[in-house]
């Protein structure tokens, strides 16, 4: 049985490289999420909006997207309820649309309160669980995590770069 209680360890850590495939999965969804939580530490409001790349993506923008993540896999595919009933956009390429009231306290407040109920989703599940919420039919747990393991890992990436890309740009404007 999963048991993610929100409390992590460090899955680099080399105490818990034998751990159960149940705790190590969360523990690296963790890592993760963590990164795009601080992403936006320090920042002002136009560098969290600077677009710097041809796409909608910016730093405010993945933030976004990665709660939009958390409550497509959490709370639709856990529960069955549509997009629509959860507020969500129907394209997830429209989850990084920002609007004039998007700040970086709303978006980091918004992912923060998404992780927190994904956690809870998740809390004390098993992995081989069945989500039957999805598009694609039914899908265990394990899925799940894997899929949004993936997706942060490479919102965690970009955001990287771009946040990289913005404190450079300090030492040039100064």
């Amino acid at each position: 049985m999963h048991n993610d209680s929100g409390a992590h360890h460090d899955p680099y850590d080399g105490e818990h490289f034998w751990d159960p495939i149940e705790d190590q999965l969360p523990a690296f969804v963790e890592v993760h999420r963590t990164m795009l939580l601080s992403v936006l530490d320090g920042l002002t409001e136009d560098e969290a909006r600077r677009s710097l790349v041809p796409s909608k993506t910016t730093l405010l923008g993945l933030v976004k997207h990665a709660a939009f993540v958390e409550r497509v896999w959490f709370e639709e595919a856990l529960t069955g309820a549509n997009r629509v009933e959860l507020g969500l956009p129907e394209d997830a390429s429209e989850s990084f649309d920002l609007t004039p009231d998007d700040t970086i306290a709303s978006v980091t407040a918004a992912l923060s309160h998404a992780v927190d109920q994904s956690r809870e989703a998740a809390r004390g599940l098993d992995l081989d669980a069945t989500m039957p919420g999805n598009r694609r039919g039914p899908l265990p747990l394990r899925w799940m995590y894997l899929h949004v393991l993936r997706e942060l890992a490479q919102h965690s990436g970009h955001a990287d770069i771009l946040r990289e890309q913005i404190l450079a740009a300090r030492t040039t404007e100064a």
